[in-house]
Parts: C-alpha cells; sequence; structure tokens
C-alpha cells in the first residue's frame, strides 16, 4: 500500500522542495509543496510540474488521486507562516 510518506518521497526525487507535507488514506492524497520551481508560473503550471513528476505512478494507478492543495515559492510559504 502507499503510505504519505512514500508520495512525499516520490514528489521529492522530482523536484527540488523546500516543503512538503502530504496526507492521505493510501488511494487519495493532498500535498502542500513549496518549490522554488515554482516561481513565475501560475497555479496551473505549478500543478501541471507536480502532476509530470508523478504521472508514471498515476498512469499505472499505484496513485489513484493527488491533490494539490497548495503549490507555493518559499517567499508565498514564508508569508503565510508569518
Amino acid at each position: 500500500m502507499v503510505t504519505p510518506e512514500l508520495v512525499q518521497q516520490y514528489i521529492a526525487a522530482g523536484l527540488d522542495c523546500t516543503h512538503i507535507t502530504v496526507e492521505g488514506d493510501g488511494h487519495h492524497f493532498y500535498a502542500q509543496i513549496v518549490s522554488p520551481a515554482f516561481a513565475g508560473k501560475r497555479l496551473i503550471e505549478r500543478h501541471r510540474i507536480v502532476m509530470e513528476v508523478v504521472k508514471s505512478r498515476l498512469q499505472s494507478n499505484e496513485i489513484h488521486a493527488l491533490s494539490i492543495v497548495k503549490a507555493l515559492t518559499p517567499d508565498e510559504w514564508e508569508k503565510q507562516q508569518g
């Protein structure tokens, strides 16, 4: 069974992240991702970047569903934490 920690590892292996939180039940996962790769990108582009990283795992149905709750740059993350 796929765990949130495993999904977090998959994302981190394919994307430079400064913070990742993944929650889920083994089928549906919810991620908050902070990455400098998101700088200058619109929200849809940020989601596409993440989905491309896990694309093969979604296609094989290893991961049934991944919802990206937040996709922020490190600066945006800092402002929200402030």
